[in-house]
């Protein structure tokens, strides 16, 4: 999404994990998604440092007024960790209900910033919202009928506004996955 709020052209090659191609592995060795591989040869290879880089190139929208650092790491530290607990309890081995509990003490958080204002950290859409969203939306899809009942109003309405929107709905552009050879999709 920020790849597109920025304005920034990109070619987009889908990687199926389980069959990643060996360019992506030349590029970013740990073999993660995403990598970015810009045209002097350096790698991005993750997801919050793609964003600043292509926010900090345009920034239409100011997005990076936005860029609450510590609140984003709260998300991909103690969130995620809860998160892939509750949604892989096979993987993990893991109570589900312990970490699906601790996950929404941490969206309580979000809830009380969503009462005062529309985003996150303000009135329009930001780097947090964009950044933070994605994991809330996985943690609402592992049970959404339980999701739907719970006491985080405001956070079910920022979830469905950034899912509901534009930008959304073009991020989510289903392609087939690259091959080693493949001609990328341009963005």
């Amino acid at each position: 999404m920020a790849l597109i709020a920025s304005r920034q052209e990109v070619e987009l090659r889908e990687v199926a994990l389980r069959d990643k191609p060996a360019a992506m592995i030349a590029a970013s060795p740990k073999g993660t998604v995403p990598v970015l591989v810009l045209p002097d040869g350096r790698v991005i290879d993750e997801s919050l440092d793609i964003m600043r880089w292509a926010l900090g190139r345009h920034d239409p929208e100011g997005w990076l007024v936005s860029d609450d650092a510590t609140l984003i790491a709260r998300n991909d530290g103690a969130f995620k960790h809860h998160l892939d607990r509750y949604k892989y309890v096979s993987r993990y081995g893991s109570d589900p209900l312990e970490h699906r509990s601790a996950a929404l003490e941490i969206l309580a958080g979000l809830e009380a910033r969503l009462e005062r204002s529309d985003y996150l950290a303000g009135e329009g859409r930001g780097l947090a919202d964009i950044a933070i969203f994605p994991f809330v939306r996985q943690f609402a899809a592992v049970e959404p009928e339980w999701f739907s009942t719970q006491a985080i109003t405001m956070v079910r309405n920022w979830l469905d506004r950034l899912i509901g929107s534009p930008l959304f709905t073009r991020a989510m552009l289903r392609v087939q996955p690259w091959r080693d050879g493949d001609d990328a999709v341009l963005l």
